[in-house]
């Protein structure tokens, strides 16, 4: 029988990521080394060793440039639950930063209760969209923008654009996620102004879209269609509530429903103010 004595909490670094990989695997998940390694460069990952040295829990909190975080990768491997490792890996997530930090996360159906008990708060949801089969629309054209890929003069403004639909500047974390990316495309005005953008990240099983920042739901259709249409694969696209004209085309492009789990909230009460023009998320763990 495990007992507490024989397990350490301990903080990962990059020796630890294929250990990471493997307890990812063995609940299902689809962590792979590039996303681990983003996450370790935008946060913190703890967790649980055995006596053999082995993972057998894990937790991540990703820090922003102000007051907000996100935790995600909540992992217990399954001959080590019901003791407690989820929470006190969690706890140690949340002990890291200010008591002043609002900390958020995407919950799963399992961790719901734990997160509840922990003081955290449902404040809205996010639909978690997958196809095999995109259907790309053949009247998307338009002749107000210009779509380009990312370069890094676009930097600054990809930022700015990010932090008023996001809630909070996360520069560094938009900065790894870029270098992660499949694929980074801005969307420009007559003007030449950067009015919104997108990224690929190509996972072992999907291609994730997200975030994908655009002014209307119009022009996060032509950024998703620029990411996706040569794909062949899983796509995968993960959407805050309240985007019900949004939702109704990713649905028409043959993306189906998985699940719609709750955003959960610690040290506030609402989400960070956002301005509405978040039509996908980065990936659960980065909220």
């Amino acid at each position: 029988m495990t007992t507490f004595n024989q397990l350490q909490l301990v903080l990962f670094d990059a020796n630890d990521i294929p250990g990471l990989i493997d307890l990812s695997d063995s609940v299902g998940w689809d962590y792979d080394e590039s996303e681990i390694k983003t996450v370790m460069m935008s946060g913190k990952i703890f967790g649980h060793k055995n006596a053999e040295g082995k993972i057998v829990s894990s937790a991540a909190i990703i820090t922003y440039d102000t007051n907000l975080a996100s935790i995600g990768m909540v992992i217990v491997h399954e001959n080590y639950r019901g003791l407690g490792l989820g929470k006190l890996a969690t706890q140690k997530c949340i002990e890291s930063v200010s008591e002043h930090t609002a900390i958020m996360l995407v919950a799963t159906k399992d961790g719901e209760p734990l997160y509840k008990k922990m003081g955290f708060t449902t404040v809205d949801y996010v639909h978690k969209y997958l196809t095999e089969n995109y259907i790309g629309p053949h009247n998307l054209a338009s002749n107000e923008y210009a779509i380009e890929d990312f370069n890094e003069n676009d930097f600054a403004e990809i930022v700015s654009l990010d932090t008023a639909a996001f809630g909070d500047n996360r520069s560094n974390f938009l900065r790894n996620r870029i270098k992660q990316s499949k694929h980074c495309v801005v969307v420009r005005d007559h003007h030449a102004n950067i009015i919104g953008f997108g990224l690929s990240i190509l996972g072992p099983i999907n291609l994730i879209l997200g975030p994908i920042i655009a002014p209307d739901p119009k022009t996060a259709s032509l950024i998703i269609n620029t990411l996706a249409k040569n794909y062949r694969g899983k796509l995968r696209i993960d959407v805050p509530s309240g985007h019900a004209e949004f939702i109704k085309w990713v649905e028409q492009s043959g993306f189906t429903e998985a699940n719609r789990p709750p955003i959960m909230i610690l040290h506030a009460e609402k989400m960070p103010t956002r301005n509405n023009t978040l039509f996908a998320i980065a990936a659960q763990i980065f909220g």
